[in-house]
């Protein structure tokens, strides 16, 4: 498998950032591990393994971002510094990596990424998605929380608004959604450690098909655990579906 290493300067996190791509060749996915999760989670924690058989063969490419969780969804403290601090990490995403990633594997300007996420990583992936429906086309997103509501407390700002997809939902507007037209996939398991993800999964996916946003949700089995050998095979069962996807729609 081809991989690239990157640590490049944030100018607006002020620090250097780490990042690697896996692949040669196919789509490229942006990816986010769990809460407080580091770039190297995907590949240590055999996700990337588990979609070895798509990336070896061109079919797939995966961007795994590092993440400031600990800041900003973790950190104690006052509320607007944790909120500035994940819009700061948003802006890193939008506008250093995004076309960072462009350059690096040669796609053109106009190609939207992927995005991709278990856990905190799902809300992350589908906020991306949502926000930013000109860079991104289509998400995956495992065992999420999608609001801010139960990270924040009982804080509450235009910031953590911003990044709260379950929230904002209800405010887009019907041009906004003619935007949407990539695959958007949640899935979540029904067994242990996984109640609060069930809940905000079910809540998201009824609040996304309220405003006729397209959206697939798979819920797994009552022995699906909130852990990592069941993502590597979630994953390995949507991924082949998403690029499947996608192909449908550069033929229509």
């Amino acid at each position: 498998m081809y991989i690239q290493y990157y640590k490049e300067h944030s100018e607006f996190l002020k620090r250097e950032m780490e990042f690697k791509v896996y692949g040669h060749a196919g789509p490229v996915c942006l990816a986010f591990s769990c809460e407080g999760g580091r770039f190297y989670d995907w590949e240590d924690r055999g996700l990337v393994g588990s979609l070895g058989f798509l990336i070896d063969v061109g079919r797939l490419r995966l961007v795994c971002a590092d993440s400031i969780d600990g800041e900003s969804w973790l950190a104690d403290g006052e509320g607007r510094a944790r909120a500035e601090m994940q819009e700061r990490w948003f802006c890193w995403l939008t506008r250093e990596l995004a076309p960072r990633v462009h350059e690096v594997c040669g796609l053109p300007k106009d190609e939207k990424l992927l995005t991709a996420g278990i856990s905190l990583g799902a809300g992350h992936a589908a906020n991306l998605y949502l926000r930013r429906p000109d860079l991104f086309g289509g998400a995956v997103c495992l065992s999420g929380s999608y609001t801010a509501r139960g990270w924040f407390g009982d804080y509450a700002d235009d910031l953590t608004l911003r990044n709260s997809p379950a929230d904002y939902l209800r405010l887009v507007s019907a041009a906004r959604l003619a935007e949407f037209t990539g695959p958007f996939l949640l899935c979540c398991g029904q067994g242990p450690y996984e109640d609060r993800f069930l809940c905000e999964t079910k809540a998201f996916a009824a609040s996304l098909d309220a405003k006729q946003l397209p959206v697939s949700v798979d819920l797994w089995g009552a022995d699906v655990t909130h852990d990592w050998p069941w993502w590597q095979k979630e994953l390995a069962v949507l991924f082949p579906r998403m690029l499947d996807a996608l192909a449908a729609l550069k033929t229509e």
